[in-house]
């Protein structure tokens, strides 16, 4: 299967030539122009997942061979989690050869942290398939570079710290509740407010209602932070 030459300078940026390009070209291809004879990324999004999941696993136990499961857990989780994935989509510059829909174009789909992170799992699984666990490994350990070794001891995202500040003063876990709601259907702004049972609040905005909500719980803990 010849592919592009985007696609090749793809490849190049990624680190890995493919011998079946047909799995990259199935990587990048977004539920948005699938079709019956060209599907889409989402079953290797499932199977990127687990092996990110693996080597990460191996890679954090190896880096401090001393950390308790509790230290590694939120480690982990930082390393594995969308928006990582997302970061590392755009330094390869994964969003300029995904295969969109007019729509998802329209909307910035090339941008989308959901979108980029997704398909980072799926180019993922498609070294796996191409080349095995060994190639698989070696691309991700490469590409998440000094995140590994730089990951922060407490590396919770901020919701799960948030919550585990409120459980820890004895209070009902946080509230997060959408004030506002902007821009276009196919584009829209969330606006989240992050609420204790004890009055303080913080709110956020961001073009997802997950992101806002971990925006608004920064906002939160760093205002607690500062209050103390």
């Amino acid at each position: 299967m010849k592919i592009s030459a985007e696609m090749k300078a793809f490849q190049d940026r990624l680190g890995h030539e493919f011998a079946r390009p047909e799995l990259l070209q199935r990587a990048v291809t977004h539920s948005s122009v699938s079709s019956p004879t060209r599907p889409d990324n989402q079953r290797l999004e499932f199977l990127g997942d687990r092996v990110l999941g693996l080597v990460m696993a191996g890679a954090l136990l190896k880096e401090d061979r001393g950390a308790s499961e509790g230290q590694l857990a939120p480690r982990f989780n930082a390393l594995v989690r969308k928006e990582t994935c997302a970061d590392i989509a755009r330094e390869i510059e994964l969003g300029e050869v995904l295969k969109l829909g007019r729509s998802e174009q329209m909307s910035g789909g090339r941008r989308k942290q959901a979108l980029l992170g997704d398909a980072m799992e799926a180019v993922i699984a498609a070294v796996y398939m191409d080349a095995g666990f060994d190639a698989a490994q070696a691309m991700i350990l490469r590409l998440w570079g000094k995140r590994i070794a730089e990951v922060e001891d407490d590396a919770r995202d901020a919701k799960t710290a948030l919550q585990e500040w409120a459980q820890a003063r004895r209070m009902p876990p946080p509230a997060y509740v959408e004030t506002d709601r902007t821009g276009p259907d196919h584009a829209p702004v969330f606006t989240i407010s992050a609420r204790l049972k004890s009055g303080e609040e913080a709110s956020a905005t961001a073009a997802s209602k997950r992101a806002a909500e971990q925006a608004a719980a920064a906002a939160l803990l760093e205002r607690l932070e500062a209050g103390k």
